[in-house]
């Protein structure tokens, strides 16, 4: 039997039972179907810190409870650490935070946050921070966020070292050209009681002695403020 004439003759067959057999896609099986299905409604895509304003050039607050820093104010600039226009900022008693092709990133991202502040003139904000130990926590407020960072490492910093200031201002701190894989906090302030209790008494162009006194820490999280 030709294939054809076997379906014929089953068709017939279904038909005297009383069952209709429709092509697929036709009319009747659209019908059955019912109306097509309304397409899924839209969704808004998840926040990402690209839809944040840029956590470069946001100020930030900082407050470290150990040593009694509440809500300090940490102005970005664009250049380097204790370059002319961050010693500006840190001349109105606040802390400055540089970015840009020689600085670090902002609150929360991955690579080196620097902050920098005075430690004797301008009201003084981070007289305490060589006495910031390992543990210690770091918390830094921006644009609704707060990060929570726990310091780690210490370290000492040189101003007539090229290598000591390409290893502070380094994506991973103490490591130059090192690809950062996490979030990280750099604090710095003077060492001018340390260097003139040692007879060194060198100043560069803005008045900063020698060493830095740096303190490094780790994010740990983040919370809505």
């Amino acid at each position: 039997m030709h294939p054809c004439h076997g379906v014929r003759g089953f068709s017939r067959a279904l038909a005297g039972a009383g069952v209709v057999l429709m092509a697929a896609g036709g009319p009747a099986a659209v019908a059955a179907a019912g109306p097509p299905a309304a397409p899924p409604p839209a969704v808004a895509p998840a926040a990402t810190p690209s839809d944040r304003t840029d956590p470069r050039t946001a100020t930030a607050e900082l407050t470290i409870p150990s040593i009694g820093v509440t809500d300090l104010p940490v102005v970005p600039y664009e250049g380097t650490t204790d370059d002319t226009p961050g010693t500006r900022v840190q001349d109105r008693g606040v802390a400055a935070s540089p970015y840009g092709e020689n600085g670090g990133v902002g609150p929360g991202e991955v690579g080196n946050y620097l902050v920098t502040a005075h430690r004797l003139s301008a009201g003084g904000p981070l007289r305490d921070l060589p006495s910031l130990g390992k543990g210690d926590t770091v918390l830094v407020e921006e644009s609704g966020t707060v990060y929570e960072y726990r310091i780690t490492e210490n370290r000492r910093t040189s101003f007539r070292s090229e290598r000591s200031l390409a290893e502070q201002r380094a994506e991973v701190p103490g490591e130059p050209g090192e690809k950062p894989t996490r979030a990280m906090i750099t604090l710095s302030t003077c060492a001018t009681p340390e260097d003139d209790a040692a007879g060194n008494f060198w100043r560069d162009a803005h008045h900063n002695p020698e060493h830095r006194i740096d303190r490094i820490g780790v994010l740990v999280s983040s919370r809505p403020a």
